[in-house]
């Protein structure tokens, strides 16, 4: 339960048609084996104490009476387990009969929850034993004890405040209104949804849609126990497709036709942080629930789940592809209502042969391909100095040239020297100011040939570079249109690569494919042996690392140590743990003291959930202290 996490569990159970106590006991057998497993919260299907097919048996005494019975000693029998159950079973209650769950924790049967919607369609005919269950708190006497029942039901944990769940079952899921909807308003983080789903052709298509749907809607995530193998099949065949979702995302789902018991573990940290951000989801009606406590012990959940070391960019290559089209389609629409807008006649990108500006220079061309202009309008201007190296001033000129753009050179070299006499520099001196130099005179280069042309200048900075400060100010950090501030340096390779995949220009192609090898470097300082002496990644880190970072820091706002537990889960066999740390504390430095630079970006196109626009998502004071942030970094 460290960092939020909790593991929860599902399953189909190994079921015997109006056999309770053969179905009682193997469900206590799953509740066992999923404790021994580390789950605090296992969801059986709906009326697994009896089966979901009994039919016109429901009527019968016999059986609501042993089913009652078998309720009574499945929380006996697991007494002595730290895990909460949740059971469905048919409930005789003030002269109708009701499909519940049970919620059972340290042998205590805690509530009854009826199910809301009861369906009389097709092959359902549950209407003709059960009555639509009842939303006030009312009270069943069960054995010796007193148990509420009642639809506004919700289970807190005492260790745990933030978990809370809430009950719905099969059908209600798939009304205009499912109870999970007030539940999770009313602060329910988890709905357990017991339920005896028939199979039918593409029926799991849209079973994973709605679960995955809600899930996204309420923030929340939703724990799916469906009926399986044991069932009757008289006329319906059931799959048990268990399936665990979290804020959209499917996170453990069965095999069909298994009886699978499937886990997971949600972050509910994770989805607080969603809710709270989220200013339309507005909580109420918690007054009208009755809350009940349940509980169990706090320990450290081990992850199973998989963490993206990608977080940026799809695993998938068909969705990969399909989100570099959608990025490239926002960045060069961006840019052609901006060039439409100041009527522009040009565009001025500075190319050094690097990953950004190929980026910045093929969204200017779909622009100006979108606008119908002519790309000798576009001006590639690439401005080698002490730093630039063969290979990267080839590549510049042979992609602007197999682009069909206006190709400009200028050595920045003397321009570059005579300032350093100006100031007084030595020139030779390899500081700050002398690599600050080569940058701010490109900057003023490109602004200038834009003036003299009615053009803008496209700016190449992206988004991994304006987390780090990773930019001259008023150097590559300033431009008048800035296409790539909302595209992490990850994701940008996988654009380029795109580009480079559809293109059947075969001299573009190969000198994309080039750029893509070539070391990540401003190239600021003189080379080696020809080579690039200065490589960004060797200076700050891994961009997989920042982005990665920088992903979980913008999109919930973890702590800096949940943020480590997540790397070293995602990089496992890649990183080493104390790697990872290190180069973590020099992403909160570089985060908080480069703020000064994001708060005067020029405007750009937001691309993804995540952004560092001073005017949109990321609103932070220049002078905020990292102090408390480095010292739970230290104390790790």
């Amino acid at each position: 339960m460290k960092d939020g996490f909790i593991k929860v569990s599902c399953a189909a159970v190994d079921i015997r048609v109006a056999d309770a106590e053969y179905n009682t006991s193997n469900m206590i057998k799953i509740a066992r084996e999923a404790y021994k497993n580390g789950a605090k919260l296992i969801v059986f299907p709906e009326l697994s104490i009896t089966s979901y097919t009994c039919s016109d048996l429901f009527l019968q005494q016999p059986l609501l009476d042993g089913a009652m019975r078998c309720l009574i000693r499945l929380a006996k029998e697991t007494a002595d387990t730290d895990i909460i159950i949740a059971a469905g079973l048919p409930v005789a209650f003030d002269g109708d009969l009701y499909n519940c769950a049970a919620v059972i924790n340290h042998g205590e049967i805690k509530g009854l929850v009826p199910k809301m919607n009861i369906p009389n369609y097709g092959e359902f005919y549950e209407a003709r034993h059960f009555r639509e269950g009842f939303n006030d708190t009312r009270y069943i006497k069960i054995g010796d004890k007193t148990v509420p029942i009642g639809g506004k039901l919700l289970f807190r944990a005492v260790s745990m405040p933030e978990f809370v769940f809430g009950i719905e079952i099969c059908e209600d899921l798939w009304t205009v209104n499912p109870p999970s909807s007030a539940h999770a308003l009313a602060g329910a983080t988890v709905i357990a949804n017991l339920s005896a789903s028939d199979e039918l052709i593409a029926k799991d298509e849209y079973r994973s849609m709605l679960i995955r749907s809600q899930s996204a809607k309420l923030y929340c995530g939703y724990v799916y126990s469906d009926a399986g193998y044991g069932e009757s099949t008289t006329d319906m065949v059931f799959a048990g497709d268990n399936i665990i979702a979290e804020n959209g995302v499917i996170l453990s789902r069965s095999k069909k036709f298994t009886n699978e018991c499937v886990y997971a573990e949600l972050d509910l940290e994770r989805l607080l942080i969603e809710r709270r951000k989220a200013t339309t989801y507005k909580s109420s009606g918690a007054d009208e629930y009755t809350f009940i406590d349940v509980d169990f012990d706090i320990d450290k959940t081990e992850l199973t789940r998989h963490i993206d070391p990608s977080p940026f960019v799809p695993g998938d290559e068909t969705k990969r592809e399909k989100r570099s089209e959608e990025i490239l389609a926002i960045q060069s629409m961006g840019l052609k209502k901006r060039l439409e807008h100041t009527h522009a006649k040009t565009a001025v990108v500075g190319v050094s042969g690097g990953l950004d500006s190929t980026l910045a220079l093929l969204v200017a061309v779909r622009a100006f391909d979108s606008l119908g202009w002519d790309r000798s309008g576009i001006t590639a201007v690439t401005m080698p100095c002490f730093g630039t190296t063969g290979r990267t001033y080839n590549n510049a000129v042979n992609f602007a040239k197999s682009l069909g753009v206006t190709l400009k050179e200028i050595n920045i070299k003397a321009a570059v020297t005579r300032h350093f006499e100006d100031i007084g520099h030595d020139g030779e001196t390899l500081d700050v100011t002398y690599e600050n130099s080569q940058a701010r005179e490109r900057t003023q280069i490109l602004m200038d040939i834009a003036n003299m042309n009615g053009g803008l200048v496209i700016g190449t900075g992206d988004l991994s570079e304006l987390a780090l400060g990773w930019a001259t100010y008023n150097g590559d950090h300033m431009s008048m249109y800035a296409v790539n501030a909302g595209v992490p340096k990850t994701l940008i390779r996988y654009l380029v690569d795109y580009e480079a995949k559809r293109t059947d220009n075969e001299i573009l192609r190969a000198t994309l494919e080039d750029i893509l090898a070539t070391p990540v470097s401003p190239e600021l300082l003189p080379p080696k042996d020809g080579e690039i002496s200065q490589k960004t990644e060797h200076l700050v880190g891994p961009y997989e690392l920042h982005d990665f970072f920088l992903y979980h820091l913008l999109r919930f706002g973890f702590h800096p140590a949940k943020i480590l537990r997540l790397a070293v889960k995602a990089f496992d066999g890649t990183y080493e743990r104390g790697f990872i740390l290190e180069w973590l504390k020099v992403f909160y430095r570089r985060f908080f003291a480069q703020q000064f630079k994001r708060s005067c970006l020029p405007d750009g196109p937001k691309v993804g959930s995540a952004a560092l626009s001073p005017r949109g998502d990321w609103r932070m004071p220049s002078d905020a202290s990292v102090n408390m942030w480095m010292s739970e970094l230290n104390d790790l």
